[in-house]
């Protein structure tokens, strides 16, 4: 059976290797990009992604907020988590079955509420 396959969306190097890290050990297939423009392009050549996880705060065109409304227009059926640091996101402005985990995030947590959107 081909694992699910999660794209990690990080501009910070060594979070976006032990987000991968941890999601890999966990059985999932993992993709990374350094930002919202490389995630886009990843998306736009690949079918098999079902679930982003992917920072807020990044720089580029778009930040993962942008991001992630941009993911729920064009690829309805891919799940959403977004991360952040610095900012909390309200509820009204998730993209509609969004996902929020704080950092620093418990790795069990991260591991858990990706394995609850893969059903």
């Amino acid at each position: 059976m081909v694992p699910l396959l999660v794209l990690v969306v990080e501009d910070e190097f060594l979070v976006r290797m032990n987000a991968l890290s941890l999601l890999e050990e966990a059985g999932f297939g993992v993709l990374e990009a350094g930002s919202a423009d490389d995630a886009i392009a990843l998306l736009e050549s690949r079918k098999d992604i079902r679930i982003v996880f992917t920072d807020i705060n990044m720089p580029g065109s778009m930040d993962g907020l942008r991001l992630a409304h941009a993911i729920r227009n064009r690829w309805p059926p891919i799940e959403l988590v977004l991360t952040s640091g610095q900012m909390r996101v309200r509820n009204e402005d998730m993209p509609e079955r969004g996902l929020f985990l704080s950092k620093p995030y418990d790795p069990a947590e991260l591991v858990e509420t990706v394995r609850s959107l893969a059903n």
